[in-house]
């Protein structure tokens, strides 16, 4: 799931539910795999909400209406806009699988769950918290327009509406940030250092 984030400029997928939370992103039965393959987890987001109970598409869910079906490729539908506390409710991180492994790079939101929003990041897709005004713009720019792109430039930290011209700023951990920009998990940040930790280490002993 590694992948490098720095200017992301798609049509986007509109899910506007406040409250969305982990069970709807990816429903609990999906947690006793064992695999970690992005296209399995994938598969199964928003699953509940996208087929009935035989496996038939829903057709007025957003995500099968003909304009949000296609998967995500570059410059088509990377970006999910979501409404009001995204992610609520159980923190498993399997609900930010599923979004990376549908291929969505960045979540625009009003707001998040403190954990999933972490786990976004975990997972290298980028959560963007705008305000709610500028979040309902978005919502009719997308109604007006399913072609309408949206800018996010994680360098200057601003998210674009392209349709209006209409920016804002949107805060980031500047760790992440550089972990994001560079496909850097954890570990390949402290492999990057490594000669400055072990001198930290011989200075410090």
């Amino acid at each position: 799931m590694k992948q490098k984030i720095d200017i992301v400029q798609s049509t986007c997928i509109p899910l506007q539910i406040d409250n969305c939370n982990t069970d709807l992103i990816i429903p609990a039965r999906y947690l006793a795999s064992t695999t970690r393959d992005p296209q399995f987890f994938g598969d199964a987001f928003m699953h509940d909400l996208r087929f009935d109970a035989d496996g038939r598409p829903v057709a007025d869910f957003v995500m099968n209406q003909p304009a949000f079906s296609e998967k995500p490729r570059k410059g088509v539908h990377e970006i999910i806009v979501a409404g009001q506390n995204w992610g609520s409710g159980s923190s498993r991180e399997h609900a930010a699988w599923a979004i990376a492994g549908y291929g969505v790079k960045v979540v625009i939101a009003g707001s998040f769950a403190d954990i999933h929003f972490g786990n976004l990041l975990n997972c290298f897709v980028l959560p963007v918290r705008v305000s709610a005004d500028f979040l309902q713009e978005l919502f009719g720019t997308i109604a007006a327009n399913p072609q309408a792109e949206v800018r996010v430039d994680v360098p200057a930290q601003t998210v674009t509406n392209i349709a209006t011209g209409r920016s804002e700023h949107f805060a980031i951990n500047s760790y992440k940030k550089y972990c994001l920009m560079n496909a850097f998990d954890d570990i390949d940040f402290l492999l990057e250092n490594k000669d400055k930790i072990e001198a930290w280490e011989r200075q410090n002993k």
